[in-house]
């Protein structure tokens, strides 16, 4: 049975991101992953999907969340592929999703210093994305996902963030590919002391674990209340704690 355009886009995504930097998956008990998730909900019993934990390499830690359930027409799947506290090498993120009969998806990476206050690192590690943003964008068949300001707010100026068509979703695996490629680009070379000029690790830590905190709270992102109804408090607790880190 083939996979699903959102399960494909996010398998060929992690397949690249694990090869690319030899990562190593964190198994649960007999190899199975991190947590397997339940459902809570009388309409839908049984195993939902599950959380899958790697590291290795020059990251901290990936985290993905995958929620299948054919009687919710829900399929989504999530990735974060997190840098180290102290590095300023922003993080990469993308959501893959079918939920009803609309497709969406979410692709970003996500900034470690305040832009507002450090164009160096804008202008290195940002703004090579311009031009793929705007192909991205002209994409026929793409329209705004609702972000709330405070949630545009947390995340880059480059993010995309579209509902799509079918023909649409099937058409932006190019660019997932082209910011993977340049977050790669970005997590080999480092970035320069010029880009983050008089900022200390420390301060880099700090901010990255307040970001992550507001990132995965629950009432700045009120998909964690949905998600909390479907598999339960423990397994959302153990996944937001994954996702902020504060073990780093």
């Amino acid at each position: 049975m083939s996979e699903s355009l959102p399960a494909s886009l996010f398998s060929s995504t992690l397949d690249r991101l694990v090869a690319r930097l030899g990562l190593k998956e964190q198994s649960g008990d007999n190899g199975t992953p991190y947590l397997t998730l339940d459902s809570q909900l009388p309409m839908v019993e049984g195993e939902v999907g599950n959380i899958r934990v790697f590291t290795g390499g020059p990251l901290f830690r990936v985290v993905t969340c995958s929620l299948v359930a054919a009687p919710m027409q829900l399929d989504s799947h999530m990735m974060f592929a997190f840098a180290p506290g102290t590095s300023a090498v922003p993080h990469f993120t993308l959501d893959s999703v079918k939920a009803g009969d609309h497709f969406a998806f979410h692709l970003d990476l996500i900034p470690r210093v305040d832009l507002g206050a450090n164009l160096p690192y804008m202008l290195e590690v940002f703004d090579p994305l311009t031009a793929l943003l705007e192909t991205g964008n002209a994409i026929e068949g793409l329209s705004q996902a609702h972000l709330s300001p405070l949630q545009n707010a947390i995340m880059s100026p480059w993010m995309l963030a579209k509902r799509a068509t079918a023909e649409a979703f099937s058409a932006i695996e190019d660019t997932v590919k082209a910011y993977q490629e340049h977050w790669f680009r970005v997590v080999e070379k480092g970035v320069s002391s010029q880009a983050v000029e008089g900022i200390a690790p420390a301060q880099l830590m700090e901010r990255n674990l307040r970001n992550k905190r507001i990132i995965f709270d629950p009432e700045v992102d009120p998909v964690w209340h949905r998600i909390t109804g479907m598999i339960g408090q423990d397994a959302t607790d153990i996944t937001r704690s994954l996702l902020i880190g504060e073990d780093e």
